[in-house]
């Protein structure tokens, strides 16, 4: 079997619980740096093939914990992050375009419609785990080919599940925003993830020494 592919990122200390994200998203390992807890990152290697007759909620749901589940199983000592998002438009998933042809392909079809990105999120050590998914509906503007292509040669999102940033430019594109957390359509739902690591004995905002900054 092959081993997870480890990389870079920031080192746990001896006092913080060992947390692994089994991913190397940049997008996600930022939004994971938001919470000032150390982690390091390795890639899950996971076959992210749909199943036959999947839907976008179950895809979503099973390769997050797939993920989780590949690195936790070399790293049993360790709580590990696993995470993915579909995007769903009519029932049919939405991957990463990968190039500007089938990106623009997308958002033609995407443009007036309302697309549910289904953001699953997996934290797992052992036998323990939650799996969990934060829908957010996006409902995008009707845009013609010119301002689309304008997009797309501008911001490159061909590595984004529906081919626009939120974070970036793509926010232009979109008419509104529904779902109960925004991080989640970036990749990582942090306000779910930040309780699931309380509770797993993470100290949630990191609790810093005040003496040593006086």
């Amino acid at each position: 079997m092959k081993l997870p592919t480890k990389s870079s990122v920031t080192m746990p200390n001896s006092s913080t619980p060992s947390l692994i994200l089994a991913s190397t998203s940049i997008y996600r390992r930022a939004l994971l740096e938001r919470l000032g807890t150390p982690f390091t990152t390795i890639s899950p290697n996971v076959d992210e093939t749909p199943l036959a007759g999947e839907g976008t909620l179950a895809l979503a749901q099973r390769l997050a914990y797939a993920k989780a589940a590949a690195v936790a199983q070399e790293h049993p000592d360790a709580w590990v992050i696993g995470s993915d998002q579909v995007a769903d438009l009519y029932g049919a998933a939405i991957g990463k375009p990968g190039n500007f042809e089938r990106a623009m392909a997308q958002l033609q079809l995407m443009r007036g419609a309302t697309v549910i990105f289904q953001t699953a999120l997996c934290l797992m050590k052992g036998d323990t785990q939650t799996t969990l998914c934060v829908p957010t509906e996006v409902t995008f503007r009707n845009l013609p080919d010119d301002v689309l292509e304008s997009y797309l040669l501008t911001e490159e999102p061909y590595d984004c599940a529906g081919s626009a940033k939120s974070e970036g430019l793509g926010i232009t594109l979109l008419e509104s925003i529904k779902s109960n957390d925004p991080t989640a359509l970036i990749g990582l739902p942090l306000i779910a993830l930040s309780g699931l690591l309380r509770d797993a004995g993470f100290s949630i905002p990191l609790k810093r020494n005040l003496e040593a900054t006086l």
